[in-house]
């Protein structure tokens, strides 16, 4: 990477924007699972869930080239095209979730998700977990301990964090701590006086580190939820269209309907488009109650590249494709746990997966400075991936959804190699 082009980054874009690697990345294109940088060097993409079907996807681009040739504007005027992909995104939901707000972001949506909240239950607390991120707005930015805002407007009396699940360290098969940790949570929030408004998670929990849990492992927080009179917040920016493998939304997973579900980052494969989805009874609700208008949100051109992905998901059976892959991906990364011990635990949700890294196996040891030197080793290598959980040690592998059982042997061996050329201890 050119010192001069950091320069320029650090006088236009401000100090402390994230580059990933000590030897940042310089990408010029991308194809499919692939990306290239100025050089001309190809890598192999195990990272982003913004390209979820594929990076220049050719129906993607035909979609949005048509439809920018043709129209774009806000939704102040109708237009067909909001309300057919509306239509089509409702029909893959359970009910009563029937309709939606579409939005730029998935900050933008989560944020509106609090605000439905705040308007159906007359309070503003809160409740998300301790290793979390949801997003860049004043409000949801607060939901993150990882990354507190040092200034803001006084919000964080409105939140309380509890115990991120964490299947390797603690002992939960049933979600019943979790649920008792939520419990308490809303008991706080009633008696200091703000009241308990709703509980926000990803259904896979995939910033704390995509603990493997059973189906329904979400259900006993739901009844504490639905006890106290508050919202179930699924933020399936991460988690949804299929990449589950099992369920085409993580929620399902969960064996729980959310009230509302957040969607984000691959709804138009990189094209900004997010959106908000709940009950007709919440919606007239938030509407009565808060003007809100996106000028940009639900635009036609965004609407296209929507659907354009629901079109690929659908033609390609990529949720299927996602299942496959993330028992492929198991299967490779435990026989690479039985060669090397600084690999403490593995661990999938279809096309998420990876390894946890500890110092030893007994004391479960987080060997975070590890993680960070085989994540630059992989990018010296040509594999772009990265790393996440409560200890910043797991590998965080999730990459576009036609990633296939070539491009999973690339890996493999690349880390694979990437490992037995690192020592543990630097």
């Amino acid at each position: 990477m050119s010192n001069d082009l950091m320069q320029r980054r650090r006088s236009l874009l401000g100090p402390n924007v994230s580059t990933f690697y000590d030897d940042p990345v310089h990408i010029v294109r991308g194809e499919g699972v692939w990306l290239w940088d100025k050089d001309g060097r190809k890598y192999l993409d195990c990272y982003n869930n913004v390209p979820h079907v594929g990076h220049c996807n050719p129906r993607m681009v035909d979609a949005i080239c048509a439809q920018a040739r043709t129209l774009n504007t806000h939704t102040r005027y109708l237009h067909e095209g909001i309300l057919d992909y509306v239509e089509r995104l409702t029909g893959t939901f359970d009910d009563p979730l029937d309709t939606a707000i579409l939005t730029c972001t998935g900050s933008e949506a989560n944020d509106i998700a609090l605000r439905m909240a705040e308007g159906m239950t007359g309070k503003r607390g809160i409740i998300a977990t301790d290793a979390t991120y949801h997003g860049n707005t004043t409000l949801v930015s607060h939901l993150s301990r990882n990354n507190v805002p040092e200034v803001g407007f006084g919000l964080g009396e409105y939140l309380r964090h509890v115990e991120a699940p964490d299947s390797y360290r603690i002992d939960d098969p049933k979600g019943e701590r979790f649920a008792a940790h939520v419990q308490a949570a809303v008991d706080d929030l009633e008696a200091s006086g703000i009241g308990f408004a709703a509980l926000i998670v990803c259904p896979l929990f995939l910033n704390e580190g995509f603990p493997m849990q059973d189906e329904g492992w979400l259900k006993p927080a739901a009844e504490v939820v639905r006890k106290a009179g508050g919202l179930l917040i699924c933020d399936e920016v991460q988690s949804g269209f299929g990449r589950s493998g099992s369920h085409f939304w993580a929620y399902q997973k969960q064996g729980v309907t959310p009230d509302i579900v957040c969607l984000g980052k691959p709804m138009g494969n990189g094209h900004p488009v997010a959106g908000v989805v709940t009950t007709s009874a919440i919606m007239e609700r938030f509407r009565t109650a808060f003007r809100y208008f996106n000028t940009f949100g639900g635009n036609p051109v965004s609407c296209a590249a929507a659907m354009a992905v629901l079109d690929e998901l659908e033609d390609r059976d990529l949720q299927a494709h996602a299942a496959k892959m993330g028992r492929l991906a198991f299967e490779r990364l435990s026989a690479l746990a039985e060669k090397y011990e600084v690999i403490g635990d593995v661990r999938q949700a279809g096309m998420v997966f990876g390894c946890e890294y500890v110092l030893d196996r007994e004391t479960k040891t987080p060997a975070g400075d590890y993680a960070d030197r085989i994540i630059n080793a992989m990018r010296q290598r040509g594999i772009i991936l990265s790393k996440l959980g409560r200890h910043k040690n797991t590998l965080k592998i999730r990459p576009p959804m036609p990633f296939a059982e070539e491009h999973l042997d690339l890996l493999i061996e690349t880390l694979d190699a990437a490992m037995a050329e690192t020592p543990v201890a630097a």
